[in-house]
């Protein structure tokens, strides 16, 4: 079916363009995604680098009852951000990998209900900015189920079947 009906030229363009995606965006969406597990977490490895550090710190130490220190806590948290970084860009282990990335992303989602005075300005409308930080992490969540729908050999096409 033409989306361009009564245009030959503009559908082949559609059809080109469409097929570049389907065969390119996996591959693209994990880059992605591993760029932005490496660098947060590397920059977590430097204290005052990453903006997210201390709710990060402070959620891990409220969820192990403080058994874990905050700063043990960021630097537990930038080993397993660039954990999943490498992963993602390496392609290897990519089951691990994306459990490792979903267990993570329950985590950096806790800090919405523990410390909402931190996370919103008018709960639940007006997020902060480490509230918005926070809820983009549904984009990369997104992301990551797109690739663990294809782990056992899926793809995406770009016509239907």
């Amino acid at each position: 079916m033409s989306t361009f009906t009564g245009s030959p030229t503009l559908d082949r363009i559609d059809r080109r363009i469409t097929s570049a995606m389907a065969r390119h965006g996996l591959l693209l969406m994990r880059i992605a995604l591993g760029i932005v597990f490496l660098w947060f977490g590397v920059l977590k490895f430097f204290p005052g680098l990453s903006p997210a550090e201390t709710l990060a710190g402070k959620t891990i130490a409220a969820l192990s009852f403080g058994y874990v220190s905050s700063s043990t806590a960021v630097l537990i948290l930038a080993a397993w951000e660039s954990l999943i970084g490498l992963g993602l860009l390496s392609g290897l282990f990519m089951r691990a990998t994306l459990a490792l990335l979903f267990v993570q992303m329950l985590g950096t989602l806790t800090p919405l209900v523990l410390y909402p005075n931190e996370t919103f300005i008018a709960f639940p409308y007006a997020p902060t900015l480490e509230g918005q930080y926070i809820i983009k992490n549904a984009v990369l969540i997104a992301g990551a189920v797109i690739l663990g729908a294809t782990v056992r050999g899926g793809r995406i096409e770009s016509e239907p079947a």
